[in-house]
């Protein structure tokens, strides 16, 4: 009995790389703890495939669509994924809302639902014990990327979207999230085998357009965005007493289009805007003022005057 128990469970858990309800839990309705090692393959595949580059080589065109995929995909997690469905510091219709997390899928961060409830759970608890990615708490490594592989941190956190469950393509972006990446490293093909065909001269190729395009440029999506998690809790200045370890850090807002003013976001964290003064440089908010121009979203919520000056320390730290 205990063997065809096993055998199902192993079944089931291969099931969540297609069907996230299809997760093993245990006896308790919660999901079993650990690393849940068969759903680390493909994100170390990932890794792996940027090795392919030996093999596909470089073309001037596959660099451009890996740069290009990199920022609006970064813009979509930081601007759609974060400041919208995490923390509401806007409103946008629905149609818009169901655009930006399609996008934002192709990160492979999985369903906007899963990031927003394990992003506003972290806020709660931001550096204290329950924290799952705290580097306070549980080290270095872990807040960078061993806490999304921990089977306790697989499930959406359910009471912390309630409102927007109520939309049924979130819901089924964040059953299926492996579905969109799977699609898009297809259509990237067979956009490169298209350009191969159509454009020789720009000396390309569906494989070379999917280790650029998907691989590489997802690796460095995913690193640039876990270092919020990791390393601007560790590195760069704290403008305000909050709770927790978060910094704010030049370079990495630079890299992550806003993100690294990270102690200025968990000072005020329902605002749209993170580079708190002129001179931090916020380049999804500046995506977000062109969106609201253009009458996609609006009612962007800005940090009150009052909370600029509150709870600072006497100089930067």
């Amino acid at each position: 009995m205990g063997k065809i128990t096993s055998g199902a469970s192993r079944w089931r858990n291969l099931l969540t790389w297609f069907d996230n309800e299809a997760a093993v839990v245990n006896a308790a309705g919660v999901p079993a703890r650990g690393i849940d090692w068969p759903r680390v393959l493909p994100f170390v595949a990932m890794h792996l495939g940027c090795c392919a580059v030996i093999w596909v080589g470089v073309s001037t065109a596959a660099v451009v669509v890996a740069v290009a995929l990199y920022a609006l995909r970064m813009f979509a997690i930081t601007g759609f994924y974060h400041r919208y469905f995490s923390h509401q510091a806007f409103r946008t219709s629905r149609e818009a809302q169901f655009v930006f997390a399609l996008i934002g899928a192709t990160g492979v961060q999985r369903g906007a639902l899963w990031w927003a409830s394990q992003h506003r759970h972290h806020h709660v608890h931001s550096d204290q014990p329950e924290d799952m990615h705290s580097a306070r708490q549980h080290g270095f490594f872990w807040s960078h990327i061993g806490w999304f592989m921990a089977r306790e941190n697989f499930a959406t956190r359910l009471e912390h979207v309630t409102r927007l469950m109520q939309y049924p393509e979130l819901r089924f972006l964040d059953r299926y999230d492996a579905l969109v990446p799977l699609l898009f490293a297809f259509t990237l093909y067979g956009t490169g085998e298209a350009l191969a065909h159509f454009a020789p001269a720009l000396q390309t190729s569906g494989w070379q357009m999917v280790v650029w395009g998907f691989c590489i440029s997802t690796v460095v999506l995913y690193h640039a965005t876990f270092s919020i998690n990791s390393l601007t809790h560790f590195y760069g200045r704290r403008r305000y007493a909050t709770r927790d370890d978060s910094r704010n850090n030049l370079w990495l807002a630079l890299l992550t289009f806003g993100e690294g003013w990270h102690n200025n976001h968990h000072h005020f964290p329902g605002s749209a805007r993170q580079g708190f003064f002129w001179w931090e440089i916020d380049i999804t908010y500046y995506g977000l003022r062109l969106l609201a121009a253009l009458g996609i979203i609006w009612d962007l919520k800005e940090v009150p005057t009052v909370m600029l000056q509150a709870r600072r320390h006497r100089a930067p730290q």
